[in-house]
């Protein structure tokens, strides 16, 4: 239910939840890895201020920055430019914090399982249709005049800010990133103007009626019910963009101490390889009965996908044993890598209980109790290993050593 209203150009808007308290919320990990594609109502949510209901038919995107400014509704949106899809893992820069903060060292941030991450079919029109609409192409000329060339690399420089003025964020007057224009322009990047997620219109939680995909890029970019598209020379200078989102050095463990190095650290843009596993869940009792079902998901590397190897370990990393990628299949990937280049994969593995005998601790009152490990590979050979600097925000973790899920004591009866 609605707990605000306010106006936005003279028009009523009712607000879910409020800055002080936004809505952070996580799906439980064997939920998640049930589809392929991820229900929007099991998609995890992430916000820095309330959620606002909108209306489709008055919304619309300024872009700015240009000789002079362009409004474009969302019926120009979906009317008068082609539509896209593109299939693409959304995570959350702080998946798997919790790990970190328990297993590593304390953290800054909020206390993130392992379910930080959704992966779906987004449509709309691309970016980079959009910006060449108004003028913006990757023609050097026209973008000199603009100051968006880069001399010194000779290649297209500047930036694009995503914008949300809908209400204020929770440490900035609104929620605004930026990412390279060159990727915006770049056709097989599939920056898209999203107006659907999984074929039906963005809900509310996800941004309805317009949000900004950009397959490869951490979730923090992707802004929800945008409203300010800004062509800049430089970078963002809000909140999330210049002071939070970064793996600041492991000896900076304050937020007193992090002041020095915001302005040094680049902004994190890429996520690494990752994986978990889902099932069978930590702490949990295996039956002797049948073979046990291990599964999960991985995620490649920003550009780097698709996932093309998962293996298990039941005994620390000694040993490995390979997994099946059940989503996308083998045919599926060879046949079209670049549909599942920013995808995750849901991996699933077979293990017979003589194998974690053999491997387990057993124990005095005839249990055996172990761990089980996941490591995933993508396609351009970026692998987990068990090593991840620790960093204050408690970002980008991807190590299989500590993640309670991946090592799950688990007792066989």
């Amino acid at each position: 239910m609605a707990e605000i209203s306010f106006f936005r150009a003279g028009r009523p808007v009712d607000l879910e939840y409020s800055v002080e308290k936004p809505l952070n919320r996580e799906p439980p990990v064997e939920e998640l890895v049930k589809s392929f594609l991820t229900p929007p109502e099991v998609a995890y949510d992430r916000n820095h201020g309330p959620l606002p209901h909108l209306d489709a038919s008055t919304h619309t995107l300024t872009i700015t920055g240009l000789k002079a400014p362009v409004t474009l509704s969302i019926a120009d949106l979906s009317t008068k430019f082609p539509q896209h899809s593109v299939l693409a893992a959304l995570q959350c820069a702080g998946n798997r914090r919790h790990t970190m903060r328990t297993k590593v060292r304390e953290v800054d941030g909020l206390d993130w399982n392992d379910g930080a991450v959704c992966n779906a079919s987004w449509e709309g029109p691309l970016l980079k249709d959009v910006l060449k609409s108004v003028g913006v192409t990757e023609d050097e000329a026209g973008l000199k005049s603009l100051g968006l060339w880069d001399e010194e690399k000779r290649r297209i420089g500047g930036h694009v800010w995503f914008e949300s003025d809908i209400t204020k964020a929770q440490d900035d007057e609104l929620y605004g990133v930026s990412v390279d224009l060159k990727r915006c322009l770049e056709e097989d990047k599939k920056v898209i103007l999203a107006l659907k997620m999984n074929s039906s219109p963005l809900t509310v939680a996800h941004g309805f009626p317009l949000r900004i995909v950009i397959p490869g890029i951490l979730g923090a970019r992707w802004t929800k019910w945008l409203t300010h598209l800004r062509i800049s020379p430089t970078e963002s200078p809000n909140f999330y963009q210049q002071r939070d989102y970064k793996i600041l050095p492991p000896h900076v463990r304050s937020k007193p101490a992090a002041l020095k190095y915001w302005p040094l650290i680049p902004a994190l843009q890429h996520l690494p390889v990752n994986s978990i596993v889902a099932t069978p869940s930590s702490n949990s009792t295996i039956p002797t009965t049948h073979p046990l079902i291990v599964s999960g998901y991985a995620l490649p590397s920003g550009d780097d996908g698709p996932v093309v190897n998962v293996d298990i370990s039941l005994d620390g990393g000694r040993y490995w044993k390979q997994a099946d990628i059940i989503f996308p299949s083998a045919s599926e990937r060879a046949s079209d890598p670049q549909k599942y280049k920013w995808c995750w994969a849901i991996w699933r593995c077979e293990v017979d209980i003589s194998e974690l005998r053999g491997a387990w601790k057993a124990y005095g009152d005839g249990s055996r109790r172990g761990r089980i490990l996941s490591r995933a590979r993508d396609m351009e050979g970026n692998v987990q290993d068990d090593t991840v600097p620790w960093n204050f925000r408690g970002v980008a973790y991807n190590a299989y050593d500590h993640e309670l899920k991946n090592k799950s004591t688990t007792t066989i009866d």
